[in-house]
């Protein structure tokens, strides 16, 4: 069977933090070898899993982010790739233990409850009956989603439901009562622009972004993040013990420099 994937196309591939389990219920029931989905690893953080159907069972490959010679690279048994795209592009016609890469695993398909109009720049904005398939269920209230015209943002959970495959009806008919999402409105003890940078600030909210895309910054409550440069998109770089990237001004508020620990 050729293959029928594009490999720079990571949100056609990669799953985000999916459970082993979560992905032998995915993988397992599809016939064909060869349908495969990239997951970040459980066990070592940073690096990722390739796990394919093949035959009768689900192969999961751990693939090790490296360092030779200043420069990331990407292991899987004894071979090193650039990145994924050129990794995953080498299995389509080399074969892992007795299938080739083959296609990607089929998304989830989520249906818009209630019109969401998105308010930070990741945000991705819907309408009520649009369909959405999902990415990554990055955290309990937050998902990543990309929509028909292929633009990719987070969504809230609660103004969606799951698509029955059957018949391509939602599996949820209660669509009345509008819920409140939970993402903090920015409180912030002065203006941004009287601020002095670099600055400090304390996280308010969980951040979990996408785990391919390195230039953002993971965050957890109560961490404190170095705000280097603030841009009026209201993506922010800052620096939280040792990593460096961007997040979403929405999930810190500015202290003093007396409460940094």
């Amino acid at each position: 069977m050729e293959a029928d994937f594009e490999p720079e196309d990571k949100y056609s591939w990669y799953f985000g933090p999916l459970s082993r389990e979560e992905t032998n219920d995915i993988l397992q029931n599809k016939k064909d070898s060869g349908v495969f989905l990239v997951r970040d690893s459980q066990s070592i953080r940073g690096d990722f899993v390739l796990c394919v159907k093949e035959d009768n069972k689900v192969s999961h490959y751990i693939i090790n982010r490296i360092q030779v010679g200043g420069m990331t690279r990407f292991k899987i048994g004894d071979k090193e790739f650039n990145d994924i795209p050129s990794l995953l592009n080498f299995y389509k016609s080399h074969y892992l233990d007795t299938t080739t890469l083959i296609r990607p695993a089929p998304r989830e398909k989520l249906v818009g409850k209630y019109d969401f109009g998105g308010r930070d720049p990741e945000d991705l904005p819907f309408s009520k009956g649009d369909i959405l398939e999902l990415i990554s269920k990055d955290e309990d209230e937050w998902w990543t989603a990309r929509d028909k015209h292929g633009r990719v943002g987070q969504i809230p959970v609660k103004y969606t439901t799951r698509m029955q495959e059957s018949n391509g009806a939602s599996s949820n008919s209660n669509m009345n009562e509008k819920p409140a999402y939970s993402k903090p409105e920015n409180i912030l003890p002065q203006p941004v622009k009287e601020m002095q940078l670099p600055a400090y600030a304390r996280v308010v909210t969980d951040r979990n972004p996408n785990a391919y895309d390195r230039t953002q910054l993971r965050l957890r409550t109560g961490e404190i993040v170095k705000v280097l440069a603030t841009n009026v998109n209201g993506q922010w770089e800052g620096e939280v013990n040792g990593r460096r990237g961007i997040f979403p001004f929405t999930h810190v508020q500015f202290i003093s420099e007396e409460e940094v620990p």
